[in-house]
């Protein structure tokens, strides 16, 4: 085993917001608009950063696909695949715990896997993680849709 962390699921609590919507759900997941904000930069593929901006308990897939980050999620987040994979940096991941043995697995099939990689999906956000770098590998594999790395 290579790697050794993933945030603990948490989901924050409903409250109100604007629309009298309780949260809003995106590809992973309701993100709750009140828990504290957490600022994190990808590195795309091409090499060019995007700063963004999540809150607390959200997941890095659905914070990737909120702010256009061309970030694969072919299972939608049910540890099913690789396509979400992602390189933190080591102060980031050495912050986490451990992944599940599900997460494990699917990281074995990842493309460019590194001591630092995980899965998008199976990472929240948390205010420890204020200034993360998030690298996206060169390429993916999606196995269950077309058998090659895409």
């Amino acid at each position: 085993m290579l790697r050794g962390a993933s945030i603990v699921a948490r989901r924050g609590t409903a409250a109100r917001g604007p629309l009298g919507l309780a949260s809003v759900r995106h590809h992973g997941g309701v993100v709750d608009r009140t828990a504290p904000k957490v600022s994190v930069t990808f590195v795309k593929r091409n090499g060019e950063a995007a700063k963004v901006v999540g809150h607390q308990g959200q997941d890095i897939l659905s914070l990737a696909h909120e702010h256009h980050i061309d970030l694969e999620g072919a299972c939608e987040g049910s540890v099913a695949c690789s396509t979400c994979h992602v390189i933190l940096d080591a102060k980031t991941f050495s912050g986490l715990s451990s992944p599940s043995e599900d997460e494990e697995d699917m990281l074995d099939m990842a493309y460019g896997l590194t001591p630092t990689s995980r899965l998008g999906c199976q990472v929240k956000l948390d205010v420890s993680m204020e200034g993360a770098v998030i690298t996206l590998p060169k390429a993916t594999r999606n196995f269950a849709v077309d058998k090659k790395v895409i």
